[in-house]
């Protein structure tokens, strides 16, 4: 168990629910099961301490619009302004990407204020420690649909542990000029004698191909001229891979038959998943904020959920961005990245909310 915990695998999931498709994207249905189950959770909560349920419908609405619109303009204004602001009909392709989730949780501080000034009988303070809870809960989800995506991965880990992301590499394979059947990355078994610790570690890919009219002889020059290139000259290629560029390329080619078999022999760099990371933290303090709740309900001192959220999310979310991959070139730069310094005055905030809630106490029990 700790061998396979310790060792790499090659990460290469397609990002669509069903493969060969667009859409749906992974990210997408789990971006969106997280509201969805966020709403069942907050219908619980309003329940037990006797709130009416039916005004989860339009709790949810301001949740939804705050949340596209506040991540949106989070990455546009934090990350990549001069693009943005150029071509302002560019931040309405939220599809593309492009979301950030301090803007978010600015957004949906703002939007929670107008809910409880439009709510009678639910202060602010009390609808936003409640919809922390499965906040936490909804970015465990949208962080593992950024593991689906392959995206937002970790810096080289230097050793045997890690991600490989073949993802892309089978994208710019899948574009060779032959009748491709399926592309297969995989960690070869008989090749472990070639780990030296030092986070190049093997990785094989079986390129299935319709013979067509190609004969081995055809097939074999272009090939190696034309796999060599995809896995040494793009930028996707360098950052995941590490094919030597020198040597020949270790490639062999069979007739199986109906089809020929392309078996390349490279070499993957390991990264930190820190999607994994992130999403198995969120999870955890989504645990605990849910079991402070449902131990203490309304006797919760005003505040203390949201203080405890902001601390521990944006806590964890600085310590994780010191193994994430840069964002945007800017930040190559910097000795703290955009996350880390967006976190820091959201952790300084929890601390002041805490300290106030604890200097009130609980609530009395109620009869």
């Amino acid at each position: 168990m700790l061998e396979l915990i310790m060792n790499y695998i090659i990460w290469d999931p397609s990002p669509s629910v069903i493969p060969g498709w667009e859409r749906p994207p992974w990210y997408s249905i789990l971006f969106a099961a997280g509201f969805v189950i966020s709403q069942q959770f907050m219908v619980h909560f309003f329940k037990k301490e006797g709130q009416n349920p039916e005004l989860v419908d339009k709790l949810t609405i301001y949740m939804v619009v705050a949340t596209i619109v506040g991540a949106r303009l989070g990455h546009v204004l934090f990350y990549e302004p001069a693009k943005y602001l150029s071509n302002p009909i560019e931040i309405l392709k939220v599809w593309e990407g492009g979301l950030a989730s301090h803007g978010a949780a600015i957004a949906i501080l703002f939007a929670l204020w107008l809910y409880s000034k439009r709510t009678p009988g639910q202060s602010y303070l009390w609808v936003v420690d409640r919809i922390v809870i499965v906040t936490a809960m909804t970015g465990a989800l949208i962080r593992f649909g950024n593991l689906m995506n392959s995206e937002i991965g970790g810096k080289d880990t230097g050793s045997d542990y890690g991600i490989v992301y073949a993802w892309d590499t089978e994208e710019l394979l899948s574009t060779l000029k032959v009748p491709i059947e399926s592309i297969d990355p995989y960690k070869p078994d008989d090749r472990q004698n070639e780990l030296v610790g030092n986070g190049i570690v093997p990785m094989n890919i079986d390129i299935k191909i319709n013979k067509g009219t190609y004969s081995l002889e055809e097939l074999e020059s272009t090939l190696r001229r034309d796999i060599k290139y995809a896995l040494t000259q793009f930028k996707s290629s360098q950052d995941y891979l590490a094919e030597p560029v020198e040597s020949p390329l270790d490639m062999s080619l069979a007739d199986k038959g109906d089809h020929y078999l392309v078996t390349v022999r490279t070499f993957g760099r390991t990264k930190h998943p820190t999607q994994v990371y992130e999403s198995l933290s969120y999870f955890v303090i989504f645990l605990v904020l849910y079991g402070l709740w449902n131990k203490y309900k309304q006797r919760l001192p005003e505040g203390i959920l949201l203080g405890i959220f902001l601390i521990t999310v944006f806590g964890m979310r600085f310590i994780w961005e010191f193994f994430k991959e840069s964002q945007v070139d800017f930040e190559d730069s910097m000795a703290f990245n955009m996350g880390q310094l967006l976190s820091i005055p959201l952790v300084i905030a929890g601390i002041i909310l805490v300290i106030r809630a604890l200097k009130n106490g609980l609530k009395p029990i109620q009869d």
